[in-house]
């Protein structure tokens, strides 16, 4: 039969071992050791037993298998072979295959795999203790239950570096104050930690404190070529040019600061060459996404770098502080080509009048797009404004401005050309007092008088605070008969700052695992809160600060720690930090009630009167019509100053308080007021 099938067998047909032509033969190999599994140790183990078992009881031994007399291989299924006891003669031919000897090769086997276990233990490297992260701490020294004055500070590890230095507007109870820059105590007292001041961009909200900081202390500055252009502007009003060290630094780079790296990130804003900071350092990444929005057609860049954030969010972000001036509002906003737009359609619809424009000094974009439009219909520009002067010269200087050949001319010229061939790009879109566009408003600006045949245009939105004055401005402006376009009645303004959609946008691709909202008022950054709990994050790993808080963050907690020195300082005129609390309460009571000064002239023998009493008012009464009121005030007075001098009180402090406390008695009784009032005793 074997012969029959080997004739039969297919040409070419290459013969190996433990086939038949090609097929597999049904015949098991003898076992591995060294590669045996546990598994079929374990059946081995089983079958060995029963085989001595079996052993001891058959002494005598087996005959050789069936398939031995048919003549070795064959097509067959091949009966299997029991095994014979250990001192059996071997009786079986030398080509039959024989299944290993079980009992025997065990011990061998388990042997061989407990050495080769032992081997590969003492190869493999024993597992250190992962070592646990350092912390990074964050001083909110501003920016946070306000609009401006960002200034935030970061340590880890010894080393420390700040992140924007602002200013802020001063409030309307801020009589005669000019900005508010922050506290700088807790900055001079670490001033050997602090590696560097980071600068995202370059309104003055980030930008406007640095020259009072570097007058006290001197730190290295980096920023993008636009904002430290404009920070070079404000240094050398403050004749500190020459002495400060600025790093020009471009999307992409990375600075080293200590153990700590800023990574600069382009983002969309209102002004040219804004960035965010990704912060990396041994305790994680930080993001810090500085002001920013989603524009993907912006009129001047490129759109914001979405995808290095996102990296960042792959390779882990451990917090995220995020801008939130625009959280309570919904959807996306606005491209600025949206601006472009409106522009178009008003200089059609002022073809014969005057355009006069009002917008930031520092967008840039905006008054390149207003530039265009003034090219486009043959008209010529002119800027008005010391710091609209001051932002264009540097901008044009850097390649940030493009204007054509003999579009650009001295506001002195104005006068020179028909009033529909000109365009007027002025300050004081915020109704500020001195600005040039609330002077034309009020009269009072030396080279241009606004009236019929002014249309006028408002391309800014109002600064929280700032409606008020705004309106005033808008109401006086229409007084003289212009026409007045403004942010509610056309798209002449689009934000620089991202609304919800886009926040969230920012949390889904960094996947921060703690958030901090900062850069608004306590109802902004409460609802950007909302909005990162509505993306699933835990109300536990959300920090909602305020101005001297100290935050704590590791990759395993985050807690707040006791606060430091931090605050508002009031500048007014040459003057930084004079004016606190108490010389605004007597600003405020002087513009409330006005001023009473009571003078007169004692005998320094007898303490009786020799001259006097003469009191003034200021602000308070006009004299010629309140006579009689002034009679009683100087008889009372009189009164006081005798009867003192007869019961003989010695210390002047106690007399000049009971002329105060006597006389505001009186005042109040008959006016109900209470005018602030000023002794003046000398003593002859």
């Amino acid at each position: 039969m074997t012969e029959k099938m080997n004739n039969n067998s297919p040409a070419g047909a290459e013969k190996k071992p433990g086939t038949l032509y090609g097929k597999v033969v049904a015949r098991k190999q003898p076992e591995k050791a060294a590669h045996a599994e546990e598994s079929r140790l374990a059946k081995a183990e089983k079958t060995a037993e029963k085989t001595e078992k079996a052993a001891a009881v058959k002494a005598a031994p087996k005959s050789a298998p069936r398939s031995q007399k048919k003549g070795g291989q064959g097509g067959g299924k091949q009966p299997r072979a029991k095994e014979a006891p250990k001192n059996a003669p071997k009786s079986a031919p030398k080509n039959t295959p024989r299944k290993p000897e079980k009992s025997v090769l065990l011990p061998e086997v388990l042997a061989q795999v407990q050495k080769q276990a032992q081997k590969q233990a003492r190869k493999r490297p024993k597992k250190e203790p992962q070592k646990e992260k350092p912390s990074i701490k964050v001083y909110f020294l501003g920016g946070l239950n306000e609009i401006g004055k960002n200034f935030t500070l970061f340590e880890c590890e010894g080393d420390m570096m700040i992140i924007d230095c602002g200013m802020a507007f001063p409030d309307g109870d801020m009589l005669g104050v000019d900005l508010v820059i922050p506290d700088f105590t807790f900055v001079e007292r670490n001033i050997d930690k602090i590696r560097g001041v980071v600068l995202t961009h370059g309104h003055e909200d980030h930008i406007g404190s640095l020259p009072y900081l570097l007058k006290r202390v001197n730190l290295p500055l980096y920023g993008t070529a636009l904002t430290l252009g404009l920070v070079g502007g404000k240094l050398k009003e403050h004749g500190l040019a020459g002495k400060v060290k600025m790093n020009v630094v471009r999307p992409g780079d990375t600075v080293k600061m200590g153990c700590m790296a800023c990574e600069f990130i382009h983002v969309n804003h209102s002004i040219s060459d804004s960035v965010g900071i990704a912060i990396h350092s041994p305790a994680g990444t930080l993001v810090h996404t500085g002001d920013f929005k989603i524009d993907c057609t912006p009129t001047q860049g490129e759109m914001i770098d979405l995808g290095r954030f996102a990296q960042l969010g792959k390779e882990g972000v451990l917090a995220l502080l995020a801008d939130s001036t625009n959280a309570e509002r919904p959807g996306f906003t606005m491209t600025e080509r949206k601006v472009s737009q409106s522009f178009e359609n008003l200089f059609l619809r002022a073809e014969k009048s005057r355009i006069i424009i009002a917008t930031f000094a520092s967008n840039i974009s905006r008054v390149q797009q207003i530039i265009n439009c003034a090219v486009k219909y043959g008209r010529k520009v002119a800027l008005s404004g010391r710091s609209m002067l001051n932002v264009m010269g540097i901008a044009q200087e850097l390649g940030y401005l493009d204007i054509p050949d003999g579009v650009l001319i001295d506001i002195d010229m104005i006068r020179r050309y028909p009033k529909e061939q000109i365009v007027l790009i002025t300050t004081g879109s915020q109704g500020e007092p001195m600005s040039a566009l609330t002077r034309m408003a009020f009269a009072d600006h030396r080279k241009v008088e606004v009236g019929p045949g002014d249309f006028i245009i408002i391309s800014a939105r109002p600064i929280p605070g700032n409606e008020k004055t705004v309106g005033t401005v808008i109401d006086e402006l229409m007084k003289r008969g212009c026409e007045v376009v403004y942010e509610s009645m056309y798209e002449v303004h689009v934000s620089g700052h991202a609304c919800q959609e886009e926040l969230k946008i920012m949390q889904g691709v960094t996947r921060p695992k703690y958030f901090v909202p900062v850069h608004g008022e306590q109802k902004h950054l409460q609802k950007h809160a909302q909005l990162a709990q509505a993306m699933g994050m835990s109300r536990s790993n959300i920090y909602i600060g305020n101005v001297g808080d100290v935050l704590e963050i590791n990759e395993n907690y985050m807690r707040q720690l006791p606060s430091v020195p931090a605050g508002r300082v009031l500048v007014d005129g040459l003057g930084v930090g004079d004016v606190g609390s108490i010389v605004l309460r007597d600003r405020k009571h002087l513009g409330e009630d006005g001023l009473i000064v009571v003078v007169c002239t004692i005998d320094a023998a007898d303490g009786h009167v020799v001259s006097g009493p003469d009191v003034v008012s200021r602000g308070f009464v006009y004299v010629r019509e309140s006579e009689s009121l002034m009679d009683d005030a100087r008889k009372l007075v009189y009164n006081v100053l005798e009867s003192s001098a007869q019961g003989k009180v010695p210390d002047w402090g106690m007399l000049k308080t009971r002329i105060k406390d006597d006389l505001s008695r009186m005042l109040y009784d008959k006016t109900r007021r209470s005018p602030m009032i000023l002794p003046i005793i000398m003593e002859v």
